[in-house]
């Protein structure tokens, strides 16, 4: 399997995966890696449901993910994966998945997160692990479109953790 991008994005499929990020990074599947989604089957269906028709939707859990990787028989797959949080991208890769450029796209405010820019906002958990990703050799970048110049995302973390 060849990943053409991996993106920490909580809408998961939406308008800008459709129209922009799949144009750019063609894919013949688009993969939602969560533990949580793939055990919601509702959540599930209305995630799969915004898919476009010529794409291969589906969302696994993070060993499911895995072994697909591994698999003869998705040797020859492009896919775009899709994650909800960077903790779920440490997991993958600690499952041998090589993952060297995260697009972190949007990760929504609530309040128990602290806001880093105006499209992700993370827990203190969500920091670590964006931490062993950096320590892993992961290029962390931010941008919400592909035509948008890359942000360096550990930078602008720190920045905004100092305090």
């Amino acid at each position: 399997m060849k990943i053409v991008l991996a993106r920490i994005d909580d809408r998961f499929i939406h308008g800008q995966v459709l129209t922009r990020w799949i144009k750019i990074h063609a894919a013949d599947r688009i993969i939602v890696v969560s533990n949580e989604v793939a055990q919601d089957e509702m959540r599930k269906t209305l995630i799969l449901s915004v898919a476009p028709s010529n794409v291969k939707a589906s969302a696994v859990s993070i060993s499911k993910m895995a072994k697909a990787f591994h698999s003869p028989r998705y040797e020859d797959t492009t896919a775009m994966l899709l994650f909800e949080n960077p903790g779920d991208i440490v997991s993958l890769i600690e499952a041998g998945v090589p993952i060297e450029i995260v697009n972190v796209g949007g990760m929504r405010f609530e309040n128990n997160r602290r806001q880093i820019t105006k499209s992700v906002s993370v827990t203190e958990k969500d920091i670590k692990s964006f931490e062993q990703l950096h320590e892993l050799g992961v290029k962390l970048e931010l941008r919400q479109l592909p035509s948008d110049s890359s942000e360096d995302f550990m930078q602008m973390l720190r920045n905004a953790t100092k305090s």
